[in-house]
């Protein structure tokens, strides 16, 4: 292995096994003038081109994981790139917003197969110290109504409302999601309007009903039990949840886009929770 190469996998596999110091690869200048959604989308970009540059955004002394399936620190996430097969790797962020020091990313991706997901990045004092995602198989076809789980709409607007969506989205999924209050359903849509990305249900209010019962019909529950995290830029809100489907312990990450204040369109990804024996750092999925 030459010196260059070994560099390469050091700084993007982030100083697997501590053997290499860190030397930020973006100038001071470039780090103040990308944002922070710009510093995340370039980070999750480097998975696929193999650029080392990015990973400057990530501070190396405090890199905490949540990702169960990865190791903590910047070790870990080298160790999983490193496991990759050459050029495998594909990364399309379709989505990326900011809310304070969270940037939330909504990407397609080609990773040990292909998969969609949502990561969250909390930055500190101008680094990234953490990372939260969800990820979920990418399905082979289209949901009842033709959609897929990652189209859409992407551009945010009314910045001005973020609050206000915020306190709505919450609220929706307290109220029917988590404590089943099915009465207050039909003042969070615009009538049957309401478009839907889960690949197994169609649009409107009547398609998730149809979808609940089918659920029903096969035994199949799912319930929401607490929510971890409300994070939202303008119309966009992603509610980050714990709860169980079809027994499983299971993390749902759903975004909302809100609409004259109803909810007019909804992702989402599932996850199943491993067991805690399985888990590849302590600090836990939320």
């Amino acid at each position: 292995m030459t010196m260059k190469s070994f560099e390469l996998k050091s700084v993007i596999g982030a100083l697997c096994l501590s053997l290499l110091p860190v030397t930020p690869t973006l100038s001071a200048d470039q780090e103040n003038t990308m944002s922070q959604k710009a510093q995340v989308v370039a980070l999750l970009k480097s998975i696929e081109t193999g650029d080392p540059a990015p990973v400057a955004s990530v501070n190396p002394q405090k890199y905490i994981q949540h990702n169960l399936a990865v190791g903590d620190g910047l070790a870990g996430f080298g160790a999983v790139l490193q496991a990759l097969p050459k050029g495998s790797a594909k990364v399309n962020t379709v989505r990326a917003f900011e809310d304070g020091d969270f940037v939330f990313t909504h990407t397609e991706y080609d990773f040990f197969g292909p998969k969609i997901g949502f990561d969250i990045f909390r930055f500190e004092n101008g680094k990234i110290v953490e990372h939260w995602d969800n990820l979920q198989t990418t399905p082979k076809q289209p949901n009842p109504s033709g959609r897929s789980m990652i189209d859409g709409p992407t551009a945010v607007k009314d910045l001005d409302k973020t609050a206000a969506n915020k306190a709505l989205v919450r609220n929706f999924v307290d109220d029917i999601l988590v404590h089943g209050r099915l009465d207050k359903l039909a003042g969070y849509y615009d009538g049957d309007r309401y478009v839907q990305h889960n690949p197994n249900i169609a649009d409107g209010l009547s398609g998730l009903g149809a979808a609940l019962k089918a659920m029903a019909e096969q035994g199949i529950t799912m319930k929401y039990d607490r929510i971890h995290r409300v994070l939202g830029e303008g119309n966009f809100v992603l509610v980050v949840s714990e709860g169980a489907f079809a027994g499983k312990p299971t993390a749902f990450y759903d975004l909302f886009r809100v609409d004259g204040g109803k909810i007019a369109e909804h992702w989402d990804v599932m996850e199943t929770i491993p067991p805690r024996s399985e888990w590849k750092n302590a600090n836990g999925k939320f």
